[in-house]
């Protein structure tokens, strides 16, 4: 089929690597324009646009992809279909219409389940057994469109966002060139969404990582995976330096939330229920480190408790 691929980096980029690699290789990619980067503020091309670049394929980068100009240059290229994701703009009716199979979106969740921003995380968060992507039919109302196909990935418990977050852009990716066969063949069946069972994933702020220790250890457990790689779940040590968590546990243990229960061996602090085990933790602005290396020099004794970070915004 004639597509045109539309979407932004990271989850982007093993999605049309896959696609270029089928018969529905894009006539053309739409990203976001490139940003600067760094001290020196230069731009520099997206690991998206590059692929694309290798691939002969051209890049489109429109400030406002609702633009006429931008429109009538798309519906030159005649696609039989759009193909989205992440690409970060909510597509208006002039984009949706614009070719004969409308649009389709590769969302990383299992919908009706997490709609929205994070659903990545919101898995992880929630301690789901199950995830996986879908291929839907974009509408006008946030990630409700018809499904016309879901591909399943079981977890294991120990997953971080970011593992989770590559492993279902590759799934992606070929769930998205299944669809693209059936639809050609005219075998495609879009399913309607259950609503009822409908849950949303907001987006992930900076102030989302804060640990609350009066919470159970197995979900601070849960959100540090979650926010690994962003925000990173943050926390106060007792001298108040801030901290950020890459890796825990839960262990057995018990005591006053925030409690440090060992910093020997091992760094544990006691938790609203259980007790949590920091694995791996960094200063900020410095690498990350074993627990137990960092508690070689941070002189920090059982009986202390250590902190939440301030979750006001400027």
């Amino acid at each position: 089929m004639r597509t045109v691929f539309l979407g932004s980096p990271p989850f982007a980029t093993p999605v049309f690597e896959r696609l270029e690699r089928s018969r529905h290789r894009p006539l053309a990619l739409v990203t976001p324009p490139d940003k600067p980067k760094g001290r020196s503020r230069e731009v520099e091309p997206s690991a998206l646009s590059l692929a694309a670049r290798a691939h002969a394929i051209p890049v489109l980068r429109p400030a406002d992809p609702h633009a006429r100009e931008f429109i009538d240059a798309l519906r030159a290229l005649a696609p039989d279909v759009l193909v989205v994701a992440s690409y970060g703009v909510i597509l208006k009716p002039a984009l949706l219409e614009l070719a004969p199979h409308g649009a389709l979106n590769v969302h990383g969740s299992l919908l009706p389940r997490w709609r929205g921003a994070s659903p990545i995380q919101a898995a992880v968060l929630a301690g789901d057994a199950v995830t996986g992507v879908s291929i839907q039919r974009i509408v006008l109302a946030l990630d409700e469109g018809d499904v016309l196909l879901a591909k399943e990935r079981v977890l294991e418990g120990r997953e971080t966002s970011g593992e989770l977050f590559d492993a279902l852009a590759l799934l992606g990716g070929e769930a998205l060139v299944e669809a693209l066969d059936l639809l050609e063949q005219g075998r495609a069946v879009f399913t309607p969404q259950d609503s009822s069972r409908a849950t949303y994933a907001r987006k992930i702020r900076k102030e989302r990582g804060a640990i609350d220790w009066t919470k159970a250890a197995s979900e601070i457990e849960r959100a540090v995976r979650a926010y690994n790689p962003w925000p990173l779940a943050r926390m106060l040590d007792p001298k108040g330096r801030e901290l950020n968590v890459h890796e825990a546990r839960v262990v057995e243990g018990a005591g006053k939330p925030g409690c440090v229960l060992e910093s020997g061996a091992r760094f544990v602090v006691a938790c609203g229920r259980g007790a949590l085990e920091l694995v791996t933790v960094q200063v900020a602005g410095k690498r990350a480190l074993p627990s137990a290396e960092y508690l070689r020099g941070a002189r920090i004794e059982p009986g202390q408790c250590v902190g939440t970070p301030s979750t006001r915004t400027p």
